[in-house]
C-alpha cells in the first residue's frame, strides 16, 4: 500500500518586500521596489502511512504551518511533488477537503453567532453526510467530548476548552482519513487536555485515522504520537519513532540520593563509578549514568555501602528536555550521525 501522504523535494518560497524604515523608505520603495525570497520549506521528503500518528515539530518559523497549508491545499508548492490520499491537494481542493479534518488551536470552524449544534448541522449539509452516519457520529462525539452542556449555546459564549472540543467534533463528523491538528490544546487546562488526547488516541487506535500534529506541548506528543519529525529552517533534521529518539539522544538517567550525613569520601564513590558523573551537595548526592551501560540497581549497589542513604529517586530522560536542546541549537540530530552536543554537557546534576 502506498503512503497516504507522500512529498518529494517539497519546497515553498515566499517573496518578501524589502523596505527601509520611515517615510523616506516607504517613498523609495514606492518608486524602486526591492524583494527577497524567503525559503520557508526547503526540499523536504516525507512519507506517512495510513493509521500513523506523527508529531511534526520545530521552533517558531521552522516551516510547520507552511507544510500543513500545502498538505491541505491552501498553498501551492514552489517546487517538488505532493500526493495526499492519491490527490494533488491544490489541484483537487474540494475532493481533498472531504478526506481531511483540520483543527487550528487559535482559529475556529464554528459559526460565531449561532448555537454549536447548528454549526454541526451546516457541516452535515456541506459534506453531504448521510443522516444515519451523522446521527451516530454526533451521538458518539457528544458523549466522548462532553458536548451536551453547551450544544445549544452560541459559539461566542462558550469557553476556550469547550470550543476546542466542539472544533474537534466538527473536524471529524465526516469521518476523514486524515486529521491535521495545529496546537489543539493551546491554553487549555489539564482536564480538557486529557479528554482531547484520549479522544484523538481512540480515533487512531479504533478507526485507523491518520494524525499529523504540530504542537509545543510535549504531553500531546507522548500521549498521541509514536513518530516524531523535527523541522528547522525549512529542513527535516530528524524523522523516527519516539522510543528511538529517546534511546539515541536521551541515554542518561540520574539517581538522586538523600543522605543521613554528608559523604565523607567523594573520591571512593567516583572510583567505583568511573564512567558516571557524580555530584554532591551536602545531604544530596546525584549520579548521572548511561542507562544502556549501567542498571539503576548497579549504581545503587555501588553507592549505598559508602554512604548512609535515607531515600532516593530516579529521573528518567525527558523528551521535552531533548527537543528543547534541539530548539536551542545545543544538539544536532543529523540522520545517521551520533548526537553532537554544541555546548558543554553540565557535569553537576544536583537536586534544587
Amino acid at each position: 500500500m502506498p503512503p497516504l501522504i507522500e512529498a518529494h523535494g517539497l519546497t515553498k518560497k515566499f517573496r518578501q518586500a524589502v523596505k527601509e524604515p520611515g517615510l523616506a523608505g516607504a517613498l523609495k520603495h514606492f518608486f524602486v521596489r526591492q524583494y527577497r525570497d524567503k525559503l520557508a520549506v526547503d526540499h523536504i521528503d516525507l512519507a506517512i502511512e495510513p493509521g500513523e500518528s506523527v508529531a511534526y515539530l520545530g521552533p517558531n518559523g521552522a516551516g510547520k504551518s507552511t507544510t500543513i497549508k500545502m498538505l491541505t491545499g491552501i498553498l501551492v508548492p514552489s517546487s517538488g511533488s505532493l500526493i495526499v490520499n492519491g490527490l494533488v491537494p491544490y489541484e483537487k481542493r474540494q475532493r481533498n477537503a472531504r478526506n481531511i479534518g483540520v483543527v487550528f488551536g487559535q482559529r475556529t470552524q464554528l459559526w460565531w453567532d449561532i448555537p454549536v449544534v447548528e454549526s454541526f448541522n451546516l457541516a452535515r449539509d456541506m459534506y453531504e453526510i448521510p443522516a444515519d452516519r451523522y446521527k451516530k457520529n454526533l451521538g458518539e462525539f457528544t458523549e466522548m467530548l462532553g458536548l451536551a452542556e453547551f450544544m445549544n449555546v452560541p459559539a461566542a459564549k462558550i469557553s476556550l476548552g469547550q470550543r476546542m472540543r466542539a472544533d474537534l467534533c466538527m473536524a471529524l463528523l465526516h469521518d476523514p482519513r486524515i486529521l491535521y491538528l495545529d496546537e489543539p490544546t493551546i491554553g487549555l487546562d489539564i482536564a480538557v487536555k486529557d479528554s482531547i488526547r484520549k479522544f484523538v488516541r481512540a480515533r487512531v487506535e479504533e478507526y485507523g485515522t491518520t494524525v499529523m500534529l504540530t504542537t509545543h506541548d510535549l504531553g500531546d506528543i507522548e500521549d498521541i504520537c509514536r513518530r516524531i519529525v523535527i523541522i528547522d529552517n525549512g529542513k527535516i533534521i530528524h524523522d523516527g519513532d519516539l522510543a528511538t529518539l529517546k534511546d539515541t539522544y536521551a541515554r542518561d538517567r540520574v539517581i538522586h540520593f538523600q543522605l543521613a550525613r554528608p559523604a565523607e569520601s567523594m573520591a571512593a564513590i567516583c572510583q567505583k563509578l568511573p564512567a558516571c558523573e557524580v555530584a554532591s551537595d551536602g545531604l544530596r548526592l546525584s549520579v548521572r549514568f548511561d542507562r544502556f551501560e549501567h542498571a539503576a540497581g548497579e549504581i545503587a549497589g555501588a553507592v549505598m555501602p559508602l554512604v548512609e542513604v535515607i531515600d532516593f529517586r530516579i529521573d528518567e530522560p525527558e523528551v521535552e528536555d531533548l527537543i528543547r536542546r534541539v530548539y536551542l541549537g545545543q544538539l544536532s540530530l543529523a540522520p545517521g550521525d551520533e548526537p553532537e552536543l554544541r555546548s558543554a554537557k553540565p557535569a553537576v546534576v544536583a537536586e534544587a
